[in-house]
Formats: C-alpha cells, sequence, structure tokens
C-alpha cells in the first residue's frame, strides 16, 4: 500500500473523475492510462463509483486507483472494499479520520481555511487537499498559507484548468493538482477516448 507521499509523487495531474456508468470508467481509465497517468480518483458522485473503482484497480498493475468526494465514514471501508489505494475528502472530521484509519485506506483530506488546516495538522497530516482552489483563492491563498504553514504540502483541486495548472505546481507548497479537465464532458459524450489519452499526455508533462 503506498502512501499519501508517494502517491502524490506518480504525476502532477490527479484526474477527478465522475463516471455515468462501469463501462464509461472503464474507457476513460485505460485512455488515461495510455496517455502516462497512473494516478485516478473516481468519485461517488454517481452511482457507478463504487463498482468503477474496482473495475479500474483492474486493469494494469501500474495504476493507483482512488476514491474521491468521501463525505461519510462508511466511503473508507466501502470504498478499499472496492480496490481503492487512497480515499479523497473535500473535508475532513474526527470520525472521517478515524474511519480512514480502521479501514486502512491512506487519506488526503480537504482543507479551506487555517482551522481546517490546523485540525489536520492535529490529525497528522502532512499533505492535504486544497479545496475549492480557484473560489477559495487559488495561488494567493497557498502563497499566504506558506507562511504559518510552511512544511505542509497541499494538492489544489476545483477549478484549475490545463492553463492555470502551471501558477500552482510552481508553488513550493504545492505537490500536484486536481482537475477535471481530462475529460470534457463533450469528448465522453463522443466517446473520443483518443482525445482524452491527448489530454492525459499534455497532463502528464507538466512541469513542477
Amino acid at each position: 500500500m503506498k502512501t499519501i507521499g508517494e502517491i502524490v509523487k506518480l504525476g502532477p495531474v490527479i484526474p477527478v473523475l465522475a463516471f455515468d456508468s462501469v463501462e464509461q470508467g472503464e474507457q476513460v481509465s485505460r485512455a488515461l492510462h495510455a496517455g502516462g497517468v497512473k494516478v485516478l480518483e473516481i468519485t461517488l458522485r454517481t452511482a457507478a463509483g463504487l463498482a468503477a473503482i474496482e473495475r479500474a484497480s483492474q486493469l494494469a498493475d501500474d495504476i493507483v486507483v482512488g476514491v474521491g468526494t468521501i463525505t461519510k465514514p462508511e466511503h473508507c471501508a466501502q470504498a478499499k472494499k472496492a480496490g481503492a489505494q487512497f480515499g479523497v475528502s473535500p473535508g475532513l472530521t474526527k470520525d472521517l479520520h478515524l474511519a480512514a484509519l480502521d479501514a486502512g485506506l491512506p487519506l488526503l483530506p480537504g482543507v479551506m481555511t487555517p482551522s481546517d488546516i490546523i485540525q489536520a495538522l492535529e490529525f497528522g497530516y502532512e499533505i492535504v487537499k486544497f479545496f475549492p482552489a480557484q473560489q477559495a483563492g487559488g495561488v494567493p491563498m497557498l502563497q499566504a498559507f506558506h507562511g504559518p504553514f510552511p512544511a505542509l504540502k497541499f494538492c489544489p483541486t476545483g477549478g484549475i484548468t490545463v492553463d492555470t495548472a502551471p501558477n500552482f505546481l510552481k508553488l513550493p507548497n504545492v505537490v500536484c493538482v486536481g482537475g477535471s479537465w481530462l475529460t470534457p464532458k463533450a469528448a465522453l459524450a463522443a466517446q473520443d477516448w483518443a482525445e482524452v489519452t491527448r489530454l492525459a499526455q499534455a497532463a502528464s508533462l507538466l512541469p513542477r
């Protein structure tokens, strides 16, 4: 089982994914992997989430599949059973933290405010998700966080595009970014998996 610290080093962008069906999830996961993406965050925003995690986990030995949008403690055990190797949450509570520990699921918890960060630090987290990144202050906010929290690392997610991602990735306290731009709705509707692979290739080459 890889740690969050190891997982975030596998690529500059973690795609944030929501699938209408398990079949769509498999095709998209294959296309992303073909483009060099090794880490997937498959969210629980749709009914296909858990089954898509299970399918994607079996596609290749070097794919690391995580579960996103963890909002309830029971999601941790459910996702681990489905094959998730890590979890991502939009926020953090004590119950959620303990559930992730009990399930043996490495967690990337979401924070937005200094109080959120202090709680995450009290629970022992060294890497957190800054969410929603663009709406919560973007690059200037992360620069401001670096002063009081110099050792903490962030994976900003929310509202980030291929054009703005480099501005985040060059920050000293950013280890990677989360993004949904690798799977545009038009490409999914057209089943244009080649476009998904092209976007994945471009994302994999972003400097950090």
